[in-house]
């Protein structure tokens, strides 16, 4: 199973790419929506407003995940098995809901949500210090479309969530969405 070095690998890798991107853009490019499509600011909005919860959980005591979540009943995927697994609930037509959907952002915001953006990516791997690796696999969080899983996993979804929004703002600006 991949470890906490490499969670904090991918995180510090995904983040850097798309805070590059997001720095190249114009203000036309960062505030365009294209055939209902967000724009960068509102995918940028939209990583925060996913992280920031994710944060605030890894903060309560490891006895307040157990009341609230229970303990898996399974043993934890790995990242390619929580990346493909993430890929077959958007096939089958799962979307971000409710607080997870990020309002218009305007270009004066930019560089307060990369700040933002970055505290929560710092956050991340501060507070994952605090875990073991055991406990990784020992703890549930709700997911809204994978359901209950393990820290572990939802710190795998939490990379990787950045690098697939960074792939879904290349392809629009290469038109191939």
């Amino acid at each position: 199973m991949e470890d906490k070095k490499f969670i904090v690998g991918l995180l510090n890798a995904h983040a850097t790419s798309l805070v590059h991107f997001v720095n190249q853009q114009s203000p036309d490019e960062f505030i365009k929506s294209i055939n209902g499509k967000w724009s960068v600011g509102q995918n940028l909005d939209h990583l925060i407003r996913s992280l920031s919860p994710v944060n605030q959980a890894l903060l309560l005591p490891s006895f307040v995940l157990r009341m609230m979540f229970g303990k898996p009943n399974r043993t934890g995927r790995n990242y390619q098995e929580l990346v493909d697994r993430y890929h077959q609930k958007l096939s089958a037509g799962g979307r971000a809901t409710g607080q997870f959907i990020p309002p218009a952002i305007l270009w004066e915001q930019k560089e307060s949500k990369v700040a933002d953006f970055n505290r929560q990516r710092d956050r991340m791997i501060k507070r994952l210090e605090s875990w073991s690796e055991d406990q990784l696999d020992q703890y549930l969080l709700p997911h809204p479309l994978l359901g209950k899983i393990t820290l572990r996993e939802m710190l795998f979804f939490s990379a990787y969530h950045i690098q697939h929004h960074l792939h879904l703002l290349k392809e629009r600006e290469r038109g191939t969405d």
